[in-house]
C-alpha cells in the first residue's frame, strides 16, 4: 500500500488510479534469525491516515516497496495527466477535467500552486518500531533537481512524531542567455510537515497534530514571443530548434508563502458515541513583482496601468481560523456523523507599496481587503454497511445560511458504484475582489455557483484483468470563470458537462497492459474548455536479474486531442480563455526502467522519447512550451530529459 514515492506534497497517500505492483515488496520481508532478533523492515513500520481515524476504519498500511510507477517523479505524470502545468515542474497548474467544490464555504481562489504543497489529508502518521528514515533523490535533466527526505521515530509506545522535506528547482527552458544568467532558474521549492500522533494506554483519546509549511517562488516568464504564423502547428519546430528565444516577461516573480496548523482530537466513550474536535489556522501569502514593466508593454502584455507604468508590485494574504465539533459513533451496520462547524476568514492586499514608499511615502496607502467574515455550519453524514466495509451506502449533508450547501450520496458495491451531489457554492474570495496595477474588479452581485453530479461506474474483473466504464455528469448554473482578458465573468444559465470513460487492464503473466481513456462533451465550451479524447496507456514487463536485482521495463503514452486551452495569468495566478492557439494533439511517450535490489529503488527514465517521429515539442498551456526531448542550448544538443531517480529506506 501507499504511495510509490512514499510521502509526495499533492499526490494522495493511498494507491492511485494506476495499482501497484511489480516488485511487490518481498525485499522489505521482516525475517527472525536464530536469536529472534527482529529485523526491522516494511512490515514492522506502518502508517494511518486520518480519513481512516475520523470514519473509524483506522487501517495500518505497509511501506511501499513496488516498482510500479516509480518512474513518475513529475507531478502532472503523477496525476495520471489529469493536471496541466506550463511546461516544467514547479509551474502554475489547473485540473484538465472540471471538479466541483469539494468544501463549501469561502475560499482564497489562489491553487496553482497546491500540487507542490503537501496536502492536509494525505500526511501519514506512523506507528513505527524503530526509527524510520526515506530519502529520495532524482536528477531530472536540465535542471529539474529534487530531493525528499522523512523522517519517523516513536518517542513512547503511544506517540510518534516525524517530518517531511522536500526542495526542489527547475531552469528555464526558454528566454535565458546560458548559465551563467542570474536569472536562469525557473522554480525553487520548499514544502515541510511536522506531524504527531499520540494516543492513550486504553485507546479512548487520539491526537493528531501537523504544522503544514510551503515557500515556493518561480520566476513568470509569460510564455513565449511570436507572432501569429508562428503559433501555427506547422511553425513551432522553429522553437525547439532555438531555446534562445525570448520569453514575453523576463523580471516578473511569484513567491507564495503558506503556514497551515492542523489538529485533530477525539474521545471514544463508546463505540457508537464519540466525540471530536478539529482545529486550523492558515495563513496564505501571495507576492507579485514585476520591476521593469518595459517588456510587458513592449508586447502589450498587461491591457491597462492604473497607478504605475514602470513597476508592479503585488501582496495578497488569506487567514482562516476554524474549529469543527461533532459526535461520530457506530450502531451494529450503521455509522453517523453530526457536526457544527465555524470559520473565520479574511482577505486583504496592498499594491505597488515598493513605489509609494521610494517616490512619495506621503501617498495614501493603495489596498484593499474583505473583512473578517464569520460562516457557521451544521451537517450530518450517514453510513450503511451492505456485507462490509467495502459495500457502503453513504449520504451527507452540510449546509450554511450564508455560505452554501452539499448534499451527496454515494452507493459502493462489489460490482458497481453509483453516487449523487448537489454543491451550491460562494465565489472565491479572489472572484469577488481585487486590485492592482493591472486588473482590479468588485464582483459584489456575483451568484453562487450550483453544481449537481452524477456517476457511475461498473466494476468488472477476473483473475488477471478488470474492465471499469464510468459514465459522469455535471448540470452546472451560475458558473464563474475567467474570460479572454483574464477577468472573472459568471454565466447566469445552465450548461452540462458529459464525460464517458473507461479503465482496462490486462496481466498476462509478467506483462501487464493499462489503458485509461475519457471523452468529453461540453454543451457550451465559450466557458468551459475539455479537451474530447483523452487516452493514457502503459506496458510494463518484470523479470528478475541474479536472483536479486527485480528489473520492470516500461512504456508510457498519453494523448489529448487538439483544444483551445486556456492560457494564464500571473498576476493572479489565475488561467483564463484564449481564441489564439490550439494546444495538445501531441502523442507523449516515455520509455523507463525501474529496479529494486533488497529495499533499495532506482529507475532511469526517456521522457519525451516520441519526438522524433512525431513533433519537436508542443504545448500544455498556450504559449509555453513543455520541455522536449533535447534542446539546443548554447550550440549544443543536450538530452535534456533523461532522468535518474533512487529511493533509500532506513527502517533502523
Amino acid at each position: 500500500m501507499g504511495n510509490a514515492l512514499g510521502q509526495i506534497p499533492g499526490m494522495g497517500g493511498r494507491p492511485g488510479p494506476i495499482p501497484t505492483g511489480g516488485g511487490g515488496g518481498r525485499g522489505g520481508r521482516a525475517q527472525i534469525d536464530d536469536t529472534t532478533k527482529q529485523i526491522y523492515g516494511p512490515k514492522t513500520t506502518r502508517f494511518f491516515l486520518e480519513e481512516d481515524v475520523f470514519n473509524n476504519q483506522k487501517t495500518l498500511y505497509t511501506i511501499d516497496t513496488s516498482t510500479y510507477a516509480f518512474h513518475q517523479y513529475n507531478y502532472v505524470q503523477r496525476a495520471q495527466y489529469q493536471l496541466v502545468d506550463l511546461g516544467n515542474i514547479g509551474t502554475a497548474t489547473r485540473p484538465v477535467f472540471f471538479k466541483p467544490v469539494a468544501q463549501i464555504g469561502a475560499q482564497f481562489g489562489y491553487n496553482a500552486y497546491t500540487p507542490y504543497a503537501y496536502a492536509l489529508n494525505e500526511v501519514k502518521f506512523y506507528d513505527t518500531k524503530s526509527p524510520y528514515t526515506n530519502m529520495y533523490l532524482v536528477l531530472g535533466g536540465v535542471g529539474q533537481n529534487m530531493v525528499r527526505f522523512d523522517h519517523n521515530q516513536n518517542i513512547s509506545p503511544r506517540l510518534n512524531i516525524g517530518f517531511n522535506a522536500q526542495r526542489f528547482t527547475t531552469n528555464k527552458q526558454f528566454g535565458t542567455s546560458g548559465p551563467s544568467d542570474p536569472q536562469n532558474n525557473l522554480a525553487a521549492n520548499w514544502a515541510f510537515v511536522w506531524h504527531a500522533n499520540y494516543r492513550t494506554k486504553d485507546d479512548k483519546y487520539t491526537l493528531l497534530a501537523q504544522f503544514n509549511y510551503l515557500n515556493h517562488f518561480v520566476f513568470e516568464q509569460g510564455g513565449i514571443v511570436g507572432d501569429s504564423t508562428f503559433f501555427k502547428t506547422d511553425r513551432t519546430v522553429s522553437y525547439f530548434e532555438d531555446a534562445n528565444r525570448p520569453s514575453l516577461l523576463r523580471t516578473a516573480y511569484s513567491w507564495e508563502r503558506r503556514s497551515h496548523w492542523h489538529v485533530y482530537q477525539q474521545y471514544v466513550k463508546a463505540e457508537g458515541f464519540q466525540l471530536y474536535h478539529v482545529f486550523d489556522f492558515r495563513t496564505d501569502k501571495n507576492y507579485f513583482y514585476h520591476p521593469d514593466l518595459s517588456e510587458a508593454r513592449k508586447y502589450n502584455f498587461y491591457q491597462d496601468y492604473f497607478y504605475n507604468p514602470n513597476q508592479t508590485d503585488q501582496a495578497v494574504r488569506f487567514n482562516l481560523v476554524e474549529n469543527k465539533f461533532g459526535a461520530k459513533g457506530r450502531y451494529k451496520k450503521f455509522d453517523y456523523r453530526l457536526h457544527y462547524r465555524n470559520r473565520i476568514v479574511s482577505m486583504n492586499g496592498n499594491y505597488d507599496k515598493l513605489f509609494r514608499f521610494i517616490i512619495n511615502t506621503d501617498i495614501a496607502p493603495r489596498n484593499y481587503k474583505i473583512p473578517p467574515r464569520i460562516e457557521n455550519f451544521a451537517g450530518l453524514w450517514v453510513s450503511y454497511f451492505l456485507k462490509d466495509s467495502t459495500q457502503r451506502l453513504t449520504a451527507e449533508t452540510e449546509i450554511s445560511a450564508g455560505s452554501g450547501l452539499k448534499i451527496k450520496a454515494d452507493l459502493v458495491s462489489k460490482f458497481f458504484s453509483v453516487g449523487y451531489s448537489s454543491v451550491l457554492s460562494p465565489p472565491t474570495l479572489l472572484q469577488q475582489r481585487y486590485e492592482s496595477n493591472h486588473l482590479r474588479w468588485n464582483n459584489a452581485t456575483f451568484q453562487f455557483t450550483n453544481s449537481n453530479n452524477v456517476y457511475g461506474v461498473l466494476h468488472l474483473a477476473t483473475k488477471n484483468a478488470r474492465f471499469e466504464p464510468s459514465i459522469d455528469y455535471h448540470l452546472l448554473n451560475n458558473y464563474i470563470y475567467f474570460d479572454s482578458l483574464a477577468r472573472p465573468a459568471q454565466f447566469n444559465r445552465s450548461f452540462s458537462v458529459l464525460r464517458l470513460g473507461a479503465l482496462a487492464e490486462w496481466k498476462p503473466g509478467r506483462w501487464q497492459f493499462l489503458t485509461q481513456f475519457h471523452y468529453s462533451a461540453v454543451s457550451n465550451d465559450k466557458v468551459l474548455r475539455i479537451p474530447p479524447i483523452f487516452v493514457n496507456f502503459r506496458t510494463t514487463f518484470d523479470f528478475i536479474y541474479a536472483k536479486v536485482l527485480f528489473i520492470q521495463l516500461g512504456i508510457d503514452l498519453h494523448y489529448k486531442s487538439a483544444y483551445f486551452a486556456d492560457a494564464y495569468m500571473p498576476l493572479t495566478q489565475q488561467f483564463h480563455l484564449q481564441n489564439r492557439l490550439q494546444t495538445e494533439g501531441y502523442l507523449l511517450g516515455e520509455a523507463f526502467a525501474n529496479f529494486r535490489i533488497n529495499r533499495v529503488r532506482l529507475f532511469v527514465k526517456f521522457a519525451h522519447a516520441t519526438n522524433a517521429i512525431w513533433k519537436p515539442g508542443y504545448f500544455q498551456t498556450p504559449f509555453y512550451p513543455v520541455v522536449g526531448r533535447s534542446a539546443n542550448l548554447f550550440g549544443a544538443n543536450i538530452p535534456s530529459l533523461l532522468s535518474f531517480g533512487v529511493n533509500w529506506p532506513l527502517f533502523d
